[in-house]
């Protein structure tokens, strides 16, 4: 799990002191932006059809893959 003093935050306040923007380090956030696209993907392929390692390992070297 990602913390959020691992991403080296800084804050935007508005007069009040209130928090209303955060800047993230380039690095920071392209990992964020990388992590939400795998994310997007798990929830699209989660009904497919799954199957084993063995499997896989089975069709895999059927193809020459490996």
């Amino acid at each position: 799990m990602v913390s959020i003093a691992n991403l080296h935050p800084q804050y935007i306040t508005d007069e009040n002191g209130e928090r209303t923007s955060v800047v993230l380090p380039l690095p920071e956030f392209l990992a964020l932006v990388e992590d939400i696209g795998d994310l997007a993907i798990v929830a699209e392929r989660r009904e497919e059809p799954t199957i084993s390692h063995e499997a896989l390992l089975k069709e895999l070297r059927r193809d020459g893959l490996v």
